[in-house]
């Protein structure tokens, strides 16, 4: 009868936390469907909702524009990012080579360091090349991409590299009895094998990129603007569209929840994977 109780009182703590965990979300939905009088007044008329804010969205500011431009850099940034962590990973955790040690603990080490203590050289280094080389990473595609997966890829090699070490190394030694080479059996067998943490990787990477916004901010101007800058410019000096900000959100959000629930089952494997070591 115990156990009973405390089986229902866990239930009821469960959905207590859920629905904390979603009210910001239930919020933003809700606002979304308001008029920028009814937000500021917080008269609120949850009975008759409006889709005006969706509407007006994407005639006052260019979102389409910073949605695209999210999408390509995101993505790319994602999976450029996954891929260098998987071959240097893989060597992490197959090889013993000289500064190996070092290496890892380098990798490790780079996450201690504040992002924002790079953005100033790294915007120096972008005008320096705009001034003195045929090289333009200042508001470029190529350059939002290049910060991205630079930033990611030693979070994403240290992931990579735990979830290579849970790999039985039985699986590669018996390909290559059966006549693989190294770089056969990585290609076939391991990373098949590793497919759960390379699309956590990968999802986590586009997370991080998606949401970033200290740098786009710094790095670009009008060609590589991302989504959080298209937020922003919602709310100006003169004039607060909050039912466009609120809508915008609820648009900038529906990609990340459709990756989230698409890679789900693989996620939730890649991360319990990687929290064991082979």
């Amino acid at each position: 009868m115990t156990a009973r109780w405390v089986n229902r009182g866990l239930d009821v703590l469960t959905w207590l936390v859920l629905l904390v965990m979603l009210s910001p979300i239930l919020w933003l939905l809700a606002s979304s469907l308001q008029t920028d009088g009814q937000l500021s007044s917080g008269a609120y008329d949850l009975l008759h909702p409006t889709l005006t804010a969706f509407s007006r969205m994407w005639q006052s500011v260019d979102f389409e524009r910073y949605l695209i431009n999210s999408l390509i850099i995101c993505t790319t940034a994602a999976l450029l990012a996954t891929a260098f962590a998987s071959l240097a990973g893989y060597a992490l955790a197959r090889f013993k080579f000289r500064g190996s040690a070092a290496l890892s603990l380098g990798v490790v080490g780079t996450q201690l360091i504040p992002g924002s203590l790079f953005l100033l050289p790294v915007f120096m280094g972008f005008i320096w090349l705009k001034q003195h080389t045929p090289i333009h990473l200042f508001d470029t595609h190529a350059g939002m991409i290049l910060v991205y997966t630079a930033f990611f890829t030693p979070v994403a090699i240290y992931f990579m590299r735990y979830f290579f070490a849970a790999i039985p190394r039985d699986l590669e030694e018996a390909a290559m009895v059966d006549g693989c080479t190294r770089l056969t059996a990585f290609l076939k067998i391991v990373l098949p094998a590793a497919a759960p943490g390379l699309v956590a990787t990968f999802v986590y990477a586009f997370l991080f990129a998606w949401d970033e916004l200290l740098f786009v901010a710094a790095l670009t101007q009008s060609n590589a603007e991302t989504i959080p800058i298209g937020i922003r410019n919602f709310i100006g000096n003169y004039q607060e569209r909050t039912a466009q900000l609120m809508a915008a959100g609820v648009i900038s959000t529906l990609p990340v929840l459709i990756a989230f629930f698409a890679t789900q089952r693989w996620l939730v494997k890649g991360i319990t994977a990687g929290a064991v070591k082979g």
